[in-house]
């Protein structure tokens, strides 16, 4: 489980109670696909033919264009998550990554999730002894990609759960 118990009111969109502006909740969706994307093919290598991870990816963009709805964007979602099913390690969890990147538009914390499968796809995609190094590389490629006028919020959003996140924000 990586979403918190109880949900942070900065990733509840303000026509539900919370503090977050459509701007900004698009702005944490495409951060969310392009930390997504960026592992892609850590999965695509494993299953070249399937392409629903990359699907919940373009879903989501399609979400901020305004051209899918979220329900749609949740359901490719859905089937990103079915596609890591039979797999294991890396391409695994690139595939839960895309599957997070797709529920973004439904709920803004799953931003977090995309980033936090994305670090843990790279680091088991490599020896033992490189996987602290590699999550710390994914980790900081991640942070110089988050827009400035999210940054802060997610930075905090990292060190607030990070622990329920594998602790793989500690770069």
């Amino acid at each position: 489980m990586i979403l918190p118990a109880e949900r942070d009111p900065r990733f509840i969109t303000i026509r539900r109670g919370g503090t977050l502006n459509d701007a900004d909740h698009h702005l944490l969706a495409l951060w969310a696909a392009d930390c997504a994307e960026h592992v892609l093919h850590l999965f695509e290598s494993e299953a070249p033919l399937d392409y629903r991870p990359r699907w919940a990816i373009e879903a989501i963009r399609d979400w901020v264009r305004g051209e899918m709805s979220w329900q749609d964007s949740r359901t490719a979602a859905g089937h990103a998550n079915a596609a890591a099913r039979n797999l294991k390690g890396s391409s695994r969890y690139a595939a839960y990554a895309a599957g997070q990147v797709g529920a973004v538009g439904h709920v803004a914390a799953h931003e977090l999730g995309a980033a936090a499968y994305a670090i843990r796809a790279v680091r088991d995609a490599v020896p033992a002894e490189q996987k602290n190094e590699a999550g710390k590389k994914e980790c900081l490629w991640q942070r110089n990609q988050l827009p400035e006028k999210i940054r802060e919020l997610v930075l905090d959003d990292q060190r607030m759960r990070n622990d329920i996140c594998w602790s793989v924000f500690d770069c």
